[in-house]
């Protein structure tokens, strides 16, 4: 047995990893940039042909003989994606991203048909979002009919790139529960809500399988197009969130990963379905064959990033004058919603700075609210995650902000909890890869569970521990007070 391949394919780029599960080192890794199409009226989309020269760039970029022992490969993707294909797997049109928000009213119209917010937890266990993949399919019909009528196949970014590696049209459970069209305590597609869109529309969705099952294996064309080996294992994957919670070890009950990317996430492993009433938490199923409970925000390090910009700041000076400010920024409390906002369910949302004077307007206190406000959208989830009776022990940080010492430990104290950081950063594309060795081993008749490879393979980097602050945390408990009253008040300006 050889080495394993993760691939994650995000918003901003694509990367790989070649992973020797042996000596359990990383020996290559690869990284090719994505473009976006941005528009003023939420549109966020990618063309999929982006996504196969990414891919091969990746590749390219990794020496022949490190590509030439893949036994395995697995796939992390960006969720919710809807990449549309005709019948021969061509796409018909751009891909419609998980923070494209020109959909909300698309949202409105499918959550009446549906018969309102509580059937629709009834029958899927998800809210119909802007973020899910449901909706995009119903704008596409509506909007560009032409495009529509030759629509034959529904994927998922993580769906097609194992489609361009294996040409099988399949998906996994737990980035389909994404897509809002999935029971998610069944795990099979939803005909009610499909046939909500189109009656045909269950027949162009992907065949659903197991975590531990193989999509397929690298077929002849793609091995002659990305330099790899004919015949390799391609294991299901999975969405990001779900890819990385392998990665960070968070396959068991009470443990939380949170990521401080362009979204930022906040999930944890269950072993039963949680469906959260007040539909904060996604009811997602997880990749290894629990649940994955899960909020998501659509801005993250995006305040801190466009605030750095417009100081004309580094990364290291943005947080040199964060952390020279006091908790709570003097008062300052950044709404961080440049891209519209999934929770709280604000899909026209606005970026806005409050409570701002003339003593408290500095660049050091505008540098800490907008690193604040990341991790005050997180406590969302954490206090949704209580009122579930989900007892958190630890949270795993991983994302750009996970390289911040001041970031980890604003997030141990706004949280109340202690955080620890994964040795391997990326680790959605580790996660696929520890994915692609649980599948690999099953082929291989020696079945073992994700709990005993997480254990092996998955290491905690042992100066990241930081624990929570008594005095902090007390201080933080009335800043967040403070941005909760103003998201209050502004709200419904953006519904």
């Amino acid at each position: 047995m050889g080495v394993v391949c993760g691939i994650d394919l995000g918003t901003q780029s694509c990367k790989i990893i070649l992973y020797n599960p042996h000596t359990r080192h990383i020996l290559a890794k690869s990284q090719a940039a994505l473009d976006i199409i941005a528009k003023n009226d939420g549109t966020r989309e990618q063309k999929a042909e982006w996504y196969e020269t990414a891919l091969s760039d990746c590749f390219a970029a990794i020496p022949p003989d490190l590509r030439a022992d893949i036994d395995a490969i697995g796939v992390s993707g960006q969720q919710h994606g809807f990449v549309p294909l005709d019948a021969d797997g061509h796409a018909i049109r751009p891909v419609k991203l998980w923070n494209d928000t020109s959909t909300a009213v698309e949202c409105e119209e499918l959550t009446g048909k549906a018969g309102g917010n509580a059937a629709l937890l009834a029958e899927t266990g998800l809210l119909m979002l802007p973020g899910y993949t449901a909706p995009k399919i119903l704008w596409l019909k509506k909007h560009e009919p032409d495009a529509y009528a030759r629509l034959r196949h529904v994927l998922l970014p993580h769906d097609y790139v194992n489609f361009l590696l294996t040409g099988a049209y399949v998906t996994e459970y737990g980035d389909a529960s994404g897509t809002a069209l999935l029971d998610v305590r069944a795990r099979t597609w939803s005909r009610r809500i499909c046939g909500l869109i189109d009656p045909n529309l269950i027949d162009f969705l992907p065949y659903i399988i197991g975590p531990d099952e193989p999509a397929g294996r690298v077929s002849a064309e793609a091995a002659k197009r990305f330099g790899i080996p004919e015949g390799a294992v391609v294991s299901a994957g999975g969405g990001d969130n779900m890819m990385s919670a392998i990665g960070t070890g968070t396959v068991r009950d009470g443990f939380l990963t949170m990521s401080l990317g362009t979204s930022g996430t906040l999930y944890g492993y269950s072993k039963t379905p949680v469906v959260d009433p007040e539909g904060n938490l996604a009811a997602f199923c997880s990749s290894t064959g629990g649940w994955l409970p899960l909020l998501c925000t659509m801005n993250c390090t995006v305040a801190s990033e466009q605030i750095r910009a417009l100081l004309g700041m580094s990364v290291e000076e943005l947080n040199l004058r964060a952390e020279s400010a006091p908790i709570g920024a003097e008062g300052l409390a950044v709404l961080p919603f440049f891209n519209g906002e999934r929770i709280p369910n604000l899909p026209n949302g606005r970026a806005s700075i409050n409570g701002a004077t003339a003593a408290n307007f500095s660049r050091e206190n505008l540098a800490r609210a907008a690193l604040e406000a990341a991790i005050f959208g997180m406590r969302i989830g954490l206090e949704s995650f209580k009122k579930l009776g989900f007892t958190a022990r630890e949270i795993r940080l991983v994302g750009g902000g996970a390289k911040s010492r001041l970031w980890r430990q604003i997030a141990a104290n706004v949280m109340g909890l202690p955080v620890r950081v994964p040795e391997e950063e990326e680790a959605a594309a580790f996660g696929a890869a520890i994915q692609a060795l649980w599948c690999l081993e099953k082929a291989g008749g020696r079945a073992r569970n994700i709990e005993e490879l997480v254990d092996a393979h998955v290491a905690i980097r042992g100066d990241s521990a930081v624990e929570p602050e008594p005095e902090a945390v007390a201080c933080y408990e009335e800043a967040y007070e403070n941005y909760s009253k103003y998201l209050a008040v502004l709200s419904p300006l953006y519904r």
